[in-house]
């Protein structure tokens, strides 16, 4: 049913509209969401467990000669003393905090350089204007290391789901002082937009309609210079199944956000074994991602067990671009 438009909006409180009675309805007032981040130099391994976790006996190959190396992260905060680091889910792996809003909202995402070099970040889907670009001669462009700089982007209609969408769609963001130098040294990120009406409260722009979301990203790290030993396949920045924490019920809504970076090799298919998916309504069990490609897609989990989520490119499967997953009962 349509709701009736109410007379007196914009001329009095929404507390007293309550006081006297009046049967209109107030429009929901669109929120300012606040995130506060950090980039850092770090130390990241591509195999924590030092092993194949997927074929034990097949070892990592030359992919396991070297797994430390000094990466660049997005890190996210609880306020602006920058202390408080914000908990992150094992299955983001390498991946920065990830950011939320409902259509109609705008995010202010307060940004520090805590590294030794002119960072940004740039975000792809949401309305900016050239300050808040995150690239190409703005004024957030290039934030000097121990600056910050606090981006203001606008979830509009247009950066929100299409007609032909879920609930909620993703989109990358990333540094692009140098861009294919950062998105390789780590500097990725993603953004959640929830259509208007599906968020869980005001407060949760989480839509409604999922019980759980997952977040993967397929991308080839450069770690040597071309050299194959420092190619890794990775999923979030793990490989041979160091990725843990995706792990769902069966019989629950999961939306899975899928998303690629890197040059001409990253061009995947990425495949759920014991499941399908549902992709702007058509149903699969591998969908195709290439370069900065990114898409959200829908499950109910059928079947209870550890399942492997791999790229299906027979290279990149070899080199260990999978991990598993886990259905309860």
């Amino acid at each position: 049913m349509k709701t009736p438009t109410c007379p007196i909006q914009g001329r009095i409180s929404a507390l007293l509209v309550f006081i006297l009675g009046i049967g209109c309805a107030l429009p929901v007032q669109a929120a300012v969401r606040e995130y506060w981040i950090a980039a850092e130099k770090t130390s990241w391994n591509y195999a924590p467990s030092g092993r194949n976790l997927i074929e034990p006996d097949d070892g990592l190959g030359v992919w396991g000669q070297t797994l430390t190396y000094t990466k660049y992260r997005y890190i996210g905060y609880s306020d602006g003393s920058y202390a408080t680091p914000l908990p992150q889910p094992a299955s983001m792996g390498i991946l920065g905090p990830q950011l939320r809003a409902v259509v109609g909202d705008t995010l202010k995402v307060h940004f520090l350089n805590r590294t030794d070099r002119p960072l940004s970040m740039h975000p792809h889907g949401v309305r900016y204007d050239k300050d808040n670009e995150g690239a190409d001669g703005g004024a957030g462009s290039r934030v000097a290391p121990g600056e910050r700089y606090t981006y203001t982007w606008i979830a509009d209609a247009a950066a929100g789901p299409g007609p032909k969408d879920p609930s909620s769609i993703v989109w990358l963001y990333h540094s692009h002082v140098m861009g294919e130098e950062e998105t390789n040294l780590g500097l990725i990120g993603t953004l959640v937009i929830t259509r208007k009406g599906m968020a869980r409260s005001a407060s949760n722009p989480v839509p409604r309609d999922v019980d759980q979301e997952f977040t993967a990203l397929f991308m080839i790290f450069n770690e040597e210079d071309d050299k194959e030993s420092g190619l890794k396949h990775t999923i979030n920045g793990r490989i041979f199944g160091n990725l843990e924490g995706y792990e769902a019920r069966l019989g629950k809504r999961v939306r899975w956000h899928v998303a690629a970076l890197g040059n001409e090799q990253d061009n995947h298919t990425v495949h759920w074994h014991g499941q399908t998916v549902l992709a702007h309504g058509r149903r699969t069990d591998v969908i195709e991602v290439l370069p900065a490609s990114m898409i959200s897609v829908d499950m109910v989990p059928r079947s209870p067990g550890d399942w492997l989520l791999h790229c299906h490119v027979n290279d990149h499967m070899l080199a260990g671009m999978a991990t598993r997953w886990r259905v309860l009962p």
